[in-house]
C-alpha cells in the first residue's frame, strides 16, 4: 500500500496496513540524530518513511531581510513581513519578536499592495534552502549556522517541481501547505494589538484574514498549473493556547470562520481534503470545523487539554485526528512511558480509521535521542497496525 492510499484511506474513516506516519524533527534535533546514528546520505522523510510531504509558497509581503545584530549565540533579523526579531541560532525556541509593521490599519493598507501572486514566490529548481514544510529559511547571508543549513538540506531533500514528481512516484501523500488567518496575521500586528483588533475593528481583521487567503489560493493555483500536484492541503492556525481559545467562539465565527470556510470549501471543489493544525485547546471549534468540512484536526497538544482518547470518542466518526501523543512522554528515557503512551492512544485512535500519528508538539525537540526516536516508530508501526 502507497503512503498516498494510507493517507486517504485513513482521512476517509477506513482502516489501512497500518496507521500513516508523520513528524517534523528540529533542525537541532536532526543534528544530534546524526551524531547518533542517522546516517549523512539520507534526511529523515526517507529514513523513517513519513507518509507525508508537504511543498509551500511564499505567501509574505517579501520585505528584505538583514542581520541587525549577530552575536554568538542569537541574531536578531528583519522579517519578510517587515518586523524584526531576534532569534536563537539554532532556531530551537521561540523568536522574541521586537517589533512589528502594523500599528495601525494605515500601515496594513501599504503592506496590502505587496501582497500579489506571482510566480517568484515559489521554489520552482528546489535552489532555497527550506525547512520541513517547504518555507524558506535563509534569506541573506550569515541568517543560519552553515551547521543548520547543512542539516536543512538533509532533512528535506524534495523540493523544487522534481522533488514533487519524484515524492508523487514513490506514491508519497503530497500537501500544499500555507499559515492562515489569525497565525499568519500575528506577523503583522502584535497580538495584544490584534486581540483589542478583533474586539473593536473587525471589518479590519476580516480583510487581513481575506486578504491573506486570497494568495494563499492564488499560488496554489499557480503551483498546480507550474507542475506540482497535490493530495491534500494542510492548513496551519493556531487557535488555543494552555487553557483554552485565544478569542471567544463568537469573535471565531463572525470574523474567521468565513475565511477558513472559504478555504476548506475552495479545497474540497478541488478534490483535496484539508487537514488544520491548531495548537493548544481549540476543542470548542471542532462542531464549526466539522459542519464546515475540514478533513483533520492536527496536533492535539495534550498539555493543551487535548485528548485523543475523548476526542476519538465524541468526534471520531466525523473527524479524523493526527497527533495526541505526548512528546514529554516521547523524550522520557523509561521505555515503559514511551509505550504505554503509544499503545493506550494509538491502539484505541486506529479503530474505524481516522487517525494519523505525529507527536503533539507537531515537531520532535533535541532532547530526543535518535534511538528514542527509532523506538517510537518501531512502536508506533507495532501498535498502528490492523
Amino acid at each position: 500500500m502507497t503512503s498516498r492510499e494510507r493517507v486517504l484511506l485513513a482521512l476517509n474513516h477506513k482502516e489501512t496496513d497500518r496507521v500513516p506516519i508523520y513528524d517534523t524533527p528540529w533542525i537541532p534535533t536532526i543534528e544530534r540524530w546524526h551524531e547518533e546514528g542517522l546516517p549523512d546520505d539520507i534526511s529523515v522523510v526517507e529514513y523513517f518513511n513519513y507518509d507525508i510531504v508537504c511543498f509551500s509558497a511564499d505567501t509574505s509581503p517579501r520585505f528584505s531581510v538583514e542581520i541587525i545584530d549577530d552575536s554568538e549565540e542569537y541574531i536578531t533579523i528583519t522579517t519578510p513581513f517587515g518586523g524584526l526579531r531576534r532569534d536563537h541560532k539554532n532556531y530551537s525556541t521561540t523568536p522574541q519578536i521586537i517589533d512589528y509593521p502594523c500599528k495601525r490599519r494605515e500601515d496594513w493598507e501599504k503592506i496590502k499592495e505587496r501582497l500579489v501572486p506571482d510566480q517568484n514566490r515559489v521554489d520552482w529548481r528546489g535552489e532555497w534552502e527550506v525547512d520541513l514544510a517547504g518555507s524558506k529559511v535563509s534569506v541573506c547571508k550569515g541568517a543560519h549556522s552553515e551547521k543548520s543549513v547543512r542539516a536543512t538540506r538533509r532533512a528535506y531533500r524534495r523540493t523544487g517541481v522534481k522533488g514533487c514528481r519524484k515524492a508523487s512516484k514513490e506514491g508519497k501523500f503530497i500537501c500544499y501547505t500555507a499559515v492562515v488567518g489569525y497565525d499568519k496575521i500575528q506577523n503583522y500586528v502584535a497580538s495584544e494589538r490584534l486581540l483589542r483588533a478583533i474586539a473593536t475593528e473587525p471589518e479590519w481583521v476580516r480583510d487581513m484574514y481575506g486578504t491573506d487567503a486570497k494568495l494563499v489560493i492564488d499560488m496554489y493555483e499557480i503551483m498546480k498549473e507550474g507542475g506540482f500536484e497535490f493530495d491534500g492541503a494542510w492548513l496551519c492556525c493556531d487557535l488555543g493556547y494552555r487553557s483554552g481559545l485565544l478569542f471567544s467562539p463568537h469573535h471565531f465565527e463572525e470574523q474567521l470562520r468565513p475565511t477558513l470556510k472559504h478555504l476548506f470549501d475552495y479545497f474540497k471543489a478541488e478534490g483535496i481534503p484539508v487537514i488544520l493544525h491548531s495548537d493548544g485547546c481549540a476543542r470548542d471549534l471542532i462542531p464549526y470545523f466539522i459542519e464546515d468540512g475540514l478533513a483533520c484536526l492536527q496536533p492535539l497538544e495534550v498539555k493543551a487539554g487535548m485528548d485523543l482518547v475523548e476526542l476519538k470518542k465524541n468526534f471520531g466518526d466525523r473527524l479524523t485526528f493526527m497527533g495526541g501523543i505526548d512528546v514529554r512522554a516521547i523524550a522520557n528515557t523509561d521505555p515503559s512511558v514511551v509505550e504505554y503512551e503509544i499503545k493506550t492512544k494509538v491502539s484505541f485512535a486506529k479503530k474505524g480509521g481516522g487517525y494519523i500519528y505525529c507527536c503533539d508538539a507537531d515537531s520532535v525537540p533535541e532532547n530526543v535521542s535518535f534511538g528514542q526516536y527509532c523506538r517510537v516508530v518501531e512502536l508506533v508501526r507495532k501498535y498502528g497496525s490492523y
